[in-house]
């Protein structure tokens, strides 16, 4: 065998997060009896420009029509976007924006949203794992798992389907549960015991805590 399926320990590391950080655990745990609020970032040099300006364009537009939801944008230190997004978005009800955020705290953001609009690759992968449902702010991604499984759609930078979606994702019970309960497609929390269970296999160490027999994760 030359592959070894582990997972992505990205998922190992919230999980753990989760279970050891009471102040993220307590977000995660009222994200939805509170106010709802959206978790927004959106920062690739393929958005720079009249891309980014669709984007906040929408965000005004959702901000507008789903009153009672409170968007939170932590906004890159680029000063491309940085002007684009603070000229078309400062001051706006209902959008707050804010500095970027160390990663615990980001992850605390997430656990405490309620739906995410993004072009991050990072956080596609992070959110399944919160029961987050995700829109990403890209034509194409390469994390099609998440698309696959259910769990996020591509609206791209445009105006019409990021409206659209979080409209109906927002609005439907029964869409935004099925997209926020789908199976992670990066891994069930178990990645790393499995890296360190190869490799005590492959210099004859010993097996000593591997939870399932490894050979079902060959390829």
């Amino acid at each position: 065998y030359s592959v070894l399926y582990t997972g992505n320990t990205v998922v190992d590391a919230i999980e753990q997060l989760l279970d050891s950080n009471p102040r993220l655990n307590e977000a995660y745990t009222n994200s939805t009896t509170g106010t709802r609020r959206i978790l927004v970032t959106a920062h690739r040099r393929e958005n720079w420009g009249e891309p980014m300006e669709q984007i906040c364009r929408a965000l005004r537009a959702i901000a507008e029509e789903q009153w009672d939801t409170e968007i939170v944008f932590p906004v890159h230190r680029n000063p491309r976007v940085r002007e684009t997004v603070f000229g078309m978005l400062d001051n706006v009800p209902g959008i707050r924006l804010i500095d970027p955020l160390a990663y615990t705290d980001m992850i605390e953001a997430m656990a405490a949203s309620t739906l995410i609009l993004t072009d991050s690759g990072g956080i596609q992968e992070e959110a399944p794992t919160l029961h987050k449902p995700v829109i990403v702010l890209r034509n194409e991604t390469e994390r099609p798992e998440a698309v696959e499984a259910g769990g996020a759609v591509l609206a791209g930078p445009d105006f019409d389907r990021i409206v659209s979606y979080t409209r109906e994702i927002l609005t439907d019970n029964q869409k935004y549960t099925a997209m926020a309960s789908v199976k992670n497609p990066f891994g069930d929390g178990l990645a790393a015991c499995r890296i360190v269970e190869a490799l005590r296999r492959h210099f004859e160490l010993g097996v000593v805590s591997a939870t399932q027999p490894l050979e079902e994760y060959y390829a």
